[in-house]
Order: structure tokens, then C-alpha cells, then sequence
């Protein structure tokens, strides 16, 4: 579940009828379907581990350091692309070298491994509403180009629809070692459990970063919505909007008590609604992540993304888009719900 291309298999829920038939046949047959549905095919046979320096050694993140800090790991990001590129890996080395650009402004960079980053678009320590995207399963340094336009997307819209004189900024926030394409983590709670002290983290040093009155979204997509489920509890946010959701382990909003607005959208052409919303115990761990978001029975405020596919959510020009923008703005009235 990440900034992934969709799915061209299409997979089908179990019937009743079989489901009945055996408890073993019921939970194996849930297992392989979440593992397939929550999924894009992206990801190859493991790679060998790509050599990089550790992160820069930073002055404690203020505002008055924020540009030393975008500067120290944009040189870290450009030692990382010569490793690279020297261990033979072009990909990685392309891929390292783009953050590493003058443009490109990183709160944070490590590129190592799969790689883990967090990068500003706008002026955080002016701005009034602060998006942060949250992304799913095979988001990395090697994908993180789709995940950087869905970003790009989300503020060019904002800086489009913003009422003149109202700054804005997004977060692309890659800070979890997202699930892999085929592993048995993506059905599970783990990675998210590992990544929602990360995220809240940020989001406490955003809150000192940015403006007091600056209202902050988390936008979450995919597994990253189990994210953001797990890290909700008690977190200084406005809104938390769920798109592409498989779940957040939770039954309800109010299991995730939070004071924060929670929205849901999943698209007519997302594979996301074949996967059953359940949880089962299975192997000593518990597989699925339970209630549809989008159902009644959740309780998000459900709003249009209309015919968006898994992909499709930061689409510009699309219903979603537009939808996340009026949620980051506190255009609360203007969204348009279904």
C-alpha cells in the first residue's frame, strides 16, 4: 500500500460458502488476499545492502537552523548518491542525487538501507496550514520519485487555492521502513506499531517549527493510514484524512481518541475495497486491520475521490485532490461529500 502503480490483478473476496467450509482454509485464504490486495508489484528480488554515510550530525531543528539543517543533509544526500554510484547502483545514485538538489529541502536524510527521508515543500516556519503525507508499503529512496510528485501535487494545488496572503507547506515524510511488496509484515500492525512514535515525534517538532496557529493535516495513504491509526492517540493534530485505506486497527474514530477531524475517501477504481476489513488471529499474530473507514459503522466523514484507482488519490486536477487541499486549508464546508 504506497505511492505504488495499481494493481492488475484484481482480487476477488472469499465466498460465504467457502469461508464456511474451514476455519484453517478461511484464515489462510485471508491471509494470501491481504497479502496480494494491499500490495502494488513493484518490488524485485532483494538487493544488496547500498552503501551511504550515516545521517549528518545536525544542530538541535529550530527555525533559525532549519536551513543549516536543510543544507548539511543535502551534502549528505550528495555522499550517499557518489556511494552509490560507486557501489554500481545508478538507480539509488539518481535517485540520492535528486534530493540532493539545491531546490530540494530536507528536514532529514538517511541512505541507508531503503533509505528514510523527510522533505519540506514551501516555507514551514511561515506557514499557516502544514500537510503531512504519510505513505504505504514500498515507498523507499528507490520509489520516493512518485512519492515526491504526489507531494508536489498536494502544494501546487494548495498554493492555487490558498487565500492570498495564507502560507502553506507539505511534509513528505518517508520515516518508517515501509512493508515490502511481498512480506508478511503488510497484513500486520508491526511496521506501524515501529513507525507511530516516529511520526508523532515529527509531528511534536513540526509543532515547533512551524507557527503556533499553524493547522496541520496528516494525509495518509494506504498502509500508511495504519499508521496514522496507531500514532492518533492524543496527537496534536487538526485533521487526519484516510485515502486507499485497508484499515486502521481500529473499530471506530472513536478507538482512535483523537481530537482531530477524521476524514476517509477510497476511489470507485481502488483494488483497496476487495480486501476484507477484518482482523483474524493467525500464526501468533493478528492479520487484517478491521472496520472499513469508509463504512457507516466507522464513523470518518466520508468525502468524494469520486473515480480515483490506488494511485490516483494526488492525481492533479482530480476530486481528491481538491478534497485533501480543502482539508488542509480548514475549508471543512467546501469539502464535498458522499
Amino acid at each position: 500500500m504506497g505511492q505504488a502503480r495499481p494493481d492488475t490483478a484484481d482480487p476477488q473476496p472469499p465466498t460465504h460458502r467457502n469461508a464456511r467450509r474451514s476455519p484453517t482454509w478461511r484464515r489462510a485464504l485471508l491471509s494470501t488476499l491481504l497479502t496480494a490486495a494491499i500490495v502494488a508489484p513493484l518490488s524485485g528480488a532483494a538487493r544488496p545492502e547500498i552503501p551511504a554515510p550515516p545521517p549528518a550530525t545536525l544542530a538541535p531543528l529550530t527555525p533559525s537552523t532549519l536551513h543549516t539543517a536543510y543544507e548539511g543533509n543535502r551534502a549528505n544526500a550528495t555522499e550517499a548518491a557518489r556511494m552509490a554510484a560507486a557501489h554500481g547502483d545508478k538507480h539509488r545514485a539518481a535517485a540520492d542525487r535528486a534530493l540532493a538538489a539545491p531546490s530540494r529541502h530536507l528536514l532529514s536524510f538517511d541512505g541507508r538501507g531503503t533509505g528514510l527521508a523527510t522533505e519540506i515543500l514551501g516555507d514551514l516556519t511561515h506557514a499557516d496550514h502544514v500537510a503531512v503525507l504519510v505513505p504505504g508499503s514500498d515507498t523507499s529512496l528507490d520509489t520516493y520519485g512518485r512519492f515526491h510528485r504526489a507531494a508536489a501535487a498536494l502544494y501546487d494545488d494548495l498554493t492555487h487555492r490558498a487565500p492570498t496572503g495564507t502560507h502553506v507547506a507539505v511534509v513528505a515524510w518517508l520515516g518508517y521502513r515501509t512493508p515490502g511488496t511481498v512480506s508478511t509484515t503488510v497484513t500486520t500492525a508491526t511496521r506501524a506499531d515501529q513507525a507511530a512514535p516516529r511520526l508523532r515525534a515529527l509531528v511534536r517538532q513540526l509543532r515547533t517549527l512551524a507557527p503556533a496557529r499553524a493547522h496541520l493535516s496528516l494525509l495518509c495513504h494506504s498502509y500508511g493510514s495504519v499508521v496514522c491509526g496507531r500514532a492518533a492517540h492524543g496527537l496534536p493534530a487538526d485533521d487526519i484524512a484516510l485515502v486507499g485505506s485497508p484499515g486502521t486497527g481500529a473499530d471506530s474514530v472513536s478507538g482512535l481518541h483523537t481530537p482531530a477531524r477524521v476524514w476517509a475517501a477510497r476511489g470507485s477504481d481502488d483494488w483497496v475495497a476487495h480486501v476484507p476489513h477484518v482482523r483474524a488471529d493467525l500464526l501468533f499474530t493478528t492479520v487484517g486491520f478491521g472496520t472499513d473507514p469508509v463504512s457507516r459503522a466507522f464513523g470518518a466523514r466520508v468525502f468524494d475521490a469520486a473515480g480515483a484507482d490506488h494511485s490516483g488519490y494526488f492525481t492533479p486536477g482530480s476530486a481528491s485532490l481538491a478534497n485533501l487541499a480543502r482539508i488542509t486549508l480548514g475549508e471543512t464546508s467546501e469539502v464535498t461529500r458522499v
